[in-house]
């Protein structure tokens, strides 16, 4: 798949045509980042890393996933692409499937809808619905809970990207996060891709982006969920 910078962030008021001149072509690497894995290269816990499922030199993450979370994460070796999908002010809207405790109440819902107070501030509205349990893989390890818990999916879409916020709004409607999965950034989802498993995709980037040889921050944000 290729995307068009204008298809893939707000804001943008047109896409890039190949023929306009000055575009180039930008990778992007999509990965199922599995649980138990750090959104980095390099670990001086001897913790799971990215670099046991990415080999390719100099690409590194566009934003963050917290270590027990699972689901999409990318990756590139342009340095505005990371920029244009990581920072907030660019509002991509990321998705997110989340096991919660118990049967999540249309109140609870609505909540999330409309936004919530949180302990760092308010939330923005979130596009929220209760879903069937997704076609997804086994967690390795499996959740804990017991024989007769109750459980229920939410689907949830937000444009902001505080530290472990998914969680934390959850359970500020009283359903915690048992799993936590990400299955889209912007234009980009998770497939039919199992953890561990990449896939490269093409972004069309206007001459007004830096010059291609900019290389990503090496550092990733700190905006985790």
């Amino acid at each position: 798949m290729t995307v068009q910078l204008g298809d893939a962030f707000s804001g943008a008021n047109h896409a890039w045509p190949l023929s306009q001149p000055g575009i180039y072509m930008a990778t992007l690497l999509l990965l199922n980042k599995p649980f138990g894995v750090l959104s980095q290269f390099e670990d001086k816990e001897g913790r799971r890393t990215l670099k046991t499922f990415i080999s390719r030199p100099n690409f590194y993450p566009a934003g963050r996933l917290d270590q027990d979370s699972e689901g999409l994460l990318l990756l590139t070796d342009e340095g505005s692409l990371q920029h244009r999908i990581a920072h907030p002010s660019q509002k991509l809207s990321k998705t997110y499937w989340a096991q919660v405790e118990g049967l999540v109440s249309e109140e609870a819902l609505d909540a999330l809808r409309k936004g919530l107070m949180l302990n760092d501030g308010p939330t923005r509205p979130a596009s929220a619905k209760q879903i069937p349990e997704p076609p997804v893989w086994a967690r390795v390890p499996p959740i804990r809970f017991r024989k007769n818990d109750v459980t229920s999916w939410i689907e949830l879409s937000i444009k902001e990207g505080r530290n472990r916020q998914v969680r934390r709004m959850t359970a500020a409607v009283g359903f915690p996060t048992l799993r936590l999965i990400r299955a889209a950034i912007g234009p980009w989802t998770i497939g039919t891709l199992q953890p561990g498993e990449s896939r490269e995709e093409q972004v069309h980037l206007p001459a007004s982006s830096p010059k291609p040889a900019t290389r990503p921050n090496r550092k990733s944000p700190r905006r985790r969920k």
